[in-house]
């Protein structure tokens, strides 16, 4: 039995999900972001304290069809921009439509009704957060970072990151390193 859970986004909330399942001795084949395996039918009383538990953890069973395809979008683009270093070889509305076997526009329309803004600006604001984490870490410059991330350019990176932060890469970097004074300095 597939089960598929609202606003499971990391390896943490994959741990959360596992912890919850043995706790309610249910055996399971795998826990994928957004999704678990479970062996077996599973009566409605103990989904319901999945359910319960899964809740105080920020995360939530889901049954309506459509509310879980949008959750398979939003899982899609989060593993390709946060835990998948390859660029993909197509664009992300070919790549969308293949991996969820949906029609784009059919994907489009319906994430753009539930979600308020479109697949481009959702994957575009996961490249930019993902680009704001790898500046912080300081361990990559621009021009790593810009290839790291798929961009074209250091230009295009600066410029996409710019309109949608209101700041270049390189104040948003002063910006990190005025936060972080040391203790003998505040």
């Amino acid at each position: 039995m597939k089960i598929y859970i609202k606003n499971m986004v990391c390896i943490r909330c994959q741990m959360v999900v596992k912890s919850e399942l043995d706790k309610l001795e249910l055996e399971y084949t795998d826990v994928k972001i957004g999704e678990a395996n479970i062996i077996g039918p599973v009566p409605d009383e103990t989904l319901k304290k999945l359910d319960t538990a899964l809740r105080k953890a920020g995360l939530q069973l889901m049954s309506n069809k459509k509310s879980i395809l949008v959750e398979k979008i939003t899982n899609a683009i989060i593993e390709l921009v946060h835990y998948t270093e390859e660029q993909i070889k197509v664009n992300l509305s070919d790549y969308l439509s293949e991996k969820l076997c949906y029609d784009y526009t059919y994907l489009a329309n319906l994430f753009s009704e539930v979600k308020g803004t479109t697949i481009e600006k959702f994957y575009l604001k996961h490249k930019i957060e993902k680009v704001k984490e790898l500046i912080v870490y300081d361990e990559l410059n621009l021009s790593e970072i810009a290839y790291k991330m798929h961009y074209s350019s250091v230009a295009h990176l600066s410029n996409q990151f710019k309109k949608m932060t209101g700041l270049t890469p390189s104040h948003f970097k002063k910006l990190k390193d005025k936060r972080r004074d040391t203790l003998e300095n505040v």
